[in-house]
């Protein structure tokens, strides 16, 4: 192929210099943070993540308390600690965070410690692996001063008793709201976490998009981060927020990105996929999107000192 027709080749999808260029010249804000959650809990976790900004904490500290804030709730039963379990009465979490250095760290199928996102941050900055599971990510967490405690609350251990009389087969949309934090800092600096208890009394052993970089959290510091939540195992299968930071790399707004992320799952299921899927994106010029693909989806927006949620009707609403 000769040069000039490998550029005109973008029509179908091939990245073009000029598109990574002008990717490449986003104004960067300063002084003027931005916290982006999902869900209506994501209002009290970006109010934790505004508290750590203006205490002198940066995009990482802020997301790491904006998702402890979901995990110490025992009301959300999608998170930490009164999180739904799987199938034989044990909560799992699963989370990830990323920082503007590229940094990324993982737990999963973690169980008895309250703060994941914590354990994962651990893991970032003082080994040399990303990803840490189950029993290994437990004894690592415990060597770490992370306190053991039983996560399965009454309520939670009452729902999961009903179940099992019942053995209903739960769809995916019902199950479960992951909670992602997407931050920029006053300094215009990128990070983001996610952290669930993944999917209501799941097999035992199941692993979700969460604590997968790529998957679950995004953060590209020189073009934007995004995060994912809704079915799991969809968000995998088109490797889901990396998708939307590349899409936005070559020019799509963010509110496109997530849209075009979303068209290629709904192509995959034949125009009509009986799941949700939802994506957040905060580009480095401060602009957001956000997209979801059925019934309705809400996110938690702070800037400009608001805090307010919002809510999106899917594509195929």
């Amino acid at each position: 192929m000769k040069r000039r027709d490998f550029f005109k080749a973008s029509a179908i999808g091939v990245i073009t210099p000029k598109s990574l260029i002008e990717a490449s010249k986003i104004k960067i804000p300063k002084n003027k943070p931005v916290v982006l959650s999902t869900w209506n809990f994501g209002l009290k976790a970006n109010v934790e993540a505004e508290k750590s900004l203006r205490n002198g904490g940066n995009a990482m500290d802020a997301a790491e308390k904006g998702a402890m804030n979901a995990e110490s709730d025992e009301e959300n039963n999608s998170v930490g600690i009164g999180g739904a379990p799987d199938e034989k009465g044990n909560v799992t979490l699963d989370a990830c965070v990323m920082d503007s250095s590229g940094n990324a760290g993982s737990v999963a199928f973690l169980q008895n410690i309250k703060h994941p996102v914590s354990v994962a941050r651990k893991v970032m900055e003082d080994t040399k692996h990303v990803m840490l599971v189950g029993e290994g990510a437990r004894e690592f967490a415990v060597s770490n001063g992370f306190k053991e405690i039983d996560l399965l609350t009454k309520k939670s251990k009452k729902e999961w008793k009903k179940w099992l009389k019942t053995k209903r087969e739960m769809t995916p949309h019902e199950t479960h709201d992951t909670i992602s934090v997407l931050v920029q800092d006053k300094k215009g600096d990128l990070a983001g976490a996610c952290t669930t208890s993944g999917w209501a009394y799941k097999m035992h052993g199941r692993v979700g998009d969460s604590p997968i970089i790529g998957s679950g959290l995004f953060v590209d510091n020189e073009i934007g981060s995004a995060a994912a939540t809704g079915l799991g195992e969809e968000v995998i299968k088109t490797n889901g927020s990396f998708l939307v930071v590349e899409l936005m790399r070559q020019g799509r707004s963010p509110m496109e990105a997530c849209e075009e992320a979303l068209k290629r799952v709904i192509k995959r299921h034949n125009g009509n996929p009986d799941f949700q899927i939802g994506y957040i994106a905060l580009r480095k010029d401060g602009t957001i999107g956000s997209a979801c693909l059925k019934w309705s989806f809400e996110y938690a927006l702070s800037k400009n000192g608001e805090n307010k949620l919002y809510k999106i009707n899917g594509l195929l609403s």
